[in-house]
């Protein structure tokens, strides 16, 4: 069968379709509405339709050459007195330019289906990709059948089923069985197609179009036994293994070294290997031993699915267990914590806040009586506490603190990174000792202060939770904090343009992702130099009245807390400041390294987006092999792109917990993190429309530091589809005072960053699509 018009290929479709209703219609064209409206009216009257819905079939809808879907005016629930202005609303829709109408275009009037449970829209194969999945948008909170297609849903769901996926369950197998059929009837997956399910389980088909695909259509068999090899991954981690904790474990997108805010969930070659090289494989778990924690030093902390990175979540949780807690406890909280999230998937980028227990804390007892709950005993209970306290007051001390022998380390860097680039070295051993020192240097303490940046927000949250500190209190402090971002704001406006990319030019949104610019690169991309910005000042300063001071200094002792109040400050504030610093200290090595790296491509041949495939391997292979650089570097490049071809051919949801989870899954609804208090009405535009950043709602994709230029440009705040509660923009928001939700999910971030207007209620966690 052929695509006809919108309304006729339904009708077409009346006696062939088996798998679901079609409603009944009457339809016409603009002709003859304009010649015989009275007959017209009065035909689709006699039907005794209570409620109508009138749409229209416009000649260039639903075409080969594009849906233009949402282009023309629907108006529902429509009663008989109501039907001529209804239609000619519609017919107003369709007009050119210039007033005129094709007369060929038509109206088609259906009943409104009543009782209506489920709605949506299913696509017969991943739009974005053209990979073989039914993938389902769809709302089962209201009775609108346009709920979805309209934007107006706050309770979106979404399914991927693969097309050789075992058969599904409910509701959701009728709707993949209809584009199923449909895909036969037309001789194509490649349909956009409307649905609903009435109260009593009937499936009704509301409309069918082509989809027009961004890329090819991807051979289903070879793709499935891509996600047969993901799928066997999952299922040897949800069995207990040699020297670790748990009897199972869960893969995420963002728990611990979350990826997807860092390198993306579909990183390129390039960016997930040096991920890896610098942080995950190793380094992260030595920082974690040296503060006090299990050693997990041969347990790389991240793995990847045909390139999509994921978390270890099992292997993080074993990292969060004290040194001193004997294996059965320590066997008993990884399970604890690894059913907590499987609970509460949603708590999947605030596990160390909401799930895990990693320092002490002035309101640990509290929250302790979550294990009670769990089964575990009295003694348990305190035998973590005070194993908690120990490792918290190693890491806490005033003089002898962990942390602050990682922040001497930043100075040896950057005395190092001088001496590499003015050494009389070749290309790849400077590139090789950047990125050994990053890791000593850089990525190393940087692990030690993140987690006392960690700690330091958790000690300031339990000040609160005991009611010493208020809200405002907690915010006045965090927006008094001076950090990297804060300096290079002021910085913008008090240095020669010279100077200040001299100090911050090494920054680029997406730390790892070569085809980024730097900020020295395209300098005028990210700023104005024109314009001066707004010095920001603490809307309230921090101080602590003389009773707060003696009730801290009361609950430190009481908790066998070994600092003081002056000196729990004073960390609090350098674990938070510091952890902003490092970052900025190391990427610089990470930079020069990744600019270096370009170079060497260049030298022998290769373009900057080659590069961006190939395995930082190559300098440690070049480094210790005399090789032919151009066969190594070619041969990398080539394995990087089909990869990565791979890659983007794959969905996956962002917490992996069985392994039938390649093959089908939800779209898991995501609890976004709300920075500050503050609400904001603005419109919404992308980080990459430079000329309408002022005043607007700026949506980005992760809560990388790179995109602290976006903070010259008077933003009125911003949304993210990844971050934490604690992550670089977080602390920025707060320390600004800006409106921000950080960690959306794909999901809802799809939706609010193509919305115009949006209302951002940080206090009440709101968010509103006004247009």
């Amino acid at each position: 069968m052929q695509f006809l018009s919108k309304a006729r290929t339904l009708e077409a479709l009346q006696p062939v379709l088996r798998s679901a209703r079609l409603l009944p219609q009457r339809l016409f064209d603009v002709a003859r509405w304009q010649t015989d409206a009275d007959a017209l009216l009065a035909e689709i009257r006699a039907a005794r339709w209570p409620e109508m819905a009138v749409r229209s079939s416009a000649q260039a809808e639903d075409s080969a050459a594009g849906s233009l879907a949402g282009r023309f005016e629907s108006v529902l629930h429509v009663v008989p007195d109501d039907l001529p202005q209804a239609i000619e609303t519609v017919l107003a829709s369709m007009r050119e330019a210039d007033g005129s109408i094709n007369p060929a275009n038509e109206v088609f009037v259906q009943p409104m289906l009543a009782r209506v449970q489920m709605a949506g829209v299913a696509f017969g194969l991943d739009p974005a990709t053209g990979a073989p999945y039914y993938v389902l948008n769809y709302d089962d909170s209201s009775s609108r059948t346009d709920s979805v297609t309209a934007g107006q849903s706050n309770q979106l769901k979404t399914f991927y089923i693969h097309h050789l996926a075992p058969p599904q369950s409910g509701l959701l197998a009728g709707v993949v069985a209809m584009i199923a059929e449909l895909g036969e009837v037309f001789g194509t997956a490649a349909l956009d197609i409307e649905f609903a399910v009435t109260d009593g389980g009937e499936l009704v088909l509301l409309q069918v179009r082509p989809l027009l695909l961004a890329a090819p259509e991807v051979e289903a068999a070879g793709h499935y036994r891509m996600l047969e090899h993901i799928s066997a991954k999952i299922g040897q981690g949800v069995r207990p293994q040699p020297f670790l904790h748990g009897r199972r474990t869960v893969y995420g997108v963002m728990p611990d070294w979350n990826p997807a805010e860092i390198i993306g969930v579909r990183p390129k070659p390039l960016s997930l290997s040096l991920y890896r090289e610098l942080v995950t494989d190793s380094i992260w778990a030595y920082q974690r031993h040296n503060y006090g924690y299990r050693n997990l030093r041969s347990f790389p902390l991240m793995l990847h699915f045909h390139g999509l990175p994921y978390i270890d979540v099992r292997v993080s949780f074993n990292s969060f267990v004290p040194r001193d807690i004997d294996g059965s406890l320590a066997d008993k909280l990884v399970n604890y914590y690894v059913d907590r999230l499987l609970a509460a998937p949603n708590l999947h980028d605030k596990v160390e806040f909401e799930i895990v227990f990693s320092c002490y804390t002035l309101d640990l007892p509290q929250r302790l009586e979550k294990l009670a709950e769990a089964g575990f005993t009295e003694a348990e209970r305190q035998r973590l506490a005070d194993s908690l306290r120990n490792l918290t007051n190693r890491i806490v001390d005033n003089e002898t603190g962990l942390w602050r022998s990682d922040r001497d380390k930043l100075a040896v860097l950057a005395a190092r990174r001088d001496e590499i680039l003015a050494a009389d070295i070749d290309r790849v051993t400077r590139i090789y000792w950047l990125l050994e020192d990053c890791k000593r240097y850089g990525t190393l303490p940087f692990a030690g202060l993140a987690r006392a940046g960690f700690i330091a927000v958790q000690m300031l949250r339990s000040l609160v939770s005991v009611g010493v500190l208020d809200r405002a209190n907690y915010d006045a402090f965090m927006n008094g904090l001076d950090t990297v971002s804060g300096q290079m704001t002021r910085d913008l406006v008090q240095l020669d343009r010279t100077t200040f990319l001299a100090k911050y030019g090494h920054l680029r949104p997406g730390t790892y992702d070569l085809l980024s610019p730097r900020y020295d690169e395209a300098p005028d991309l990210y700023f104005d130099w024109q314009r001066q910005v707004a010095e920001h000042t603490p809307t309230s300063p921090f101080a602590l009245s003389l009773a707060q001071m003696r009730a801290i200094s009361k609950l430190l002792a009481e908790h066998g807390l070994t600092h003081d109040v002056v000196g729990l400050f004073d960390f609090l504030q350098a674990g938070i400041e510091l952890r902003e610093y490092a970052k900025f200290v190391f990427c610089r090595n990470l930079s020069d390294a990744m600019s270096l790296f370009r170079e060497l491509g260049r030298e022998h041949g290769f373009s900057l987006e080659d590069m961006a495939y190939a395995d930082i391997q190559c300098v440690y292979e070049l480094h210790a092999a005399g090789v032919d650089p151009v066969a190594l570097i070619g041969e990398s490049i080539a394995r990087g792109r089909k990869r990565y071809a791979e890659t983007c051919q794959i969905v996956l949801p962002p917490l992996l917990t069985r392994a039938e989870d390649a093959f089908a899954f939800e779209m898991p609804a995501t609890e976004p993190n709300f920075i500050t208090q503050r609400q904001v009405t603005a419109p919404v535009v992308s980080y990459k429309d430079r000329d309408h950043l002022v005043g607007a709602i700026v949506a980005i994709p992760s809560a990388d530091p790179g995109f602290d230029w976006l903070f010259s440009h008077d933003i009125a705040g911003f949304i993210t589809a990844y971050g934490g509660v604690n992550s670089h923009m977080a602390i920025r928001a707060n320390e600004l005072g800006l409106p921000a939700v950080i960690g959306s999910g794909e999901v809802l971030y799809g939706k609010w960053s193509a919305a115009r207007m949006l209302n951002i209620d940080c206090a009440n966690r709101r968010v509103e699509v006004l247009r």
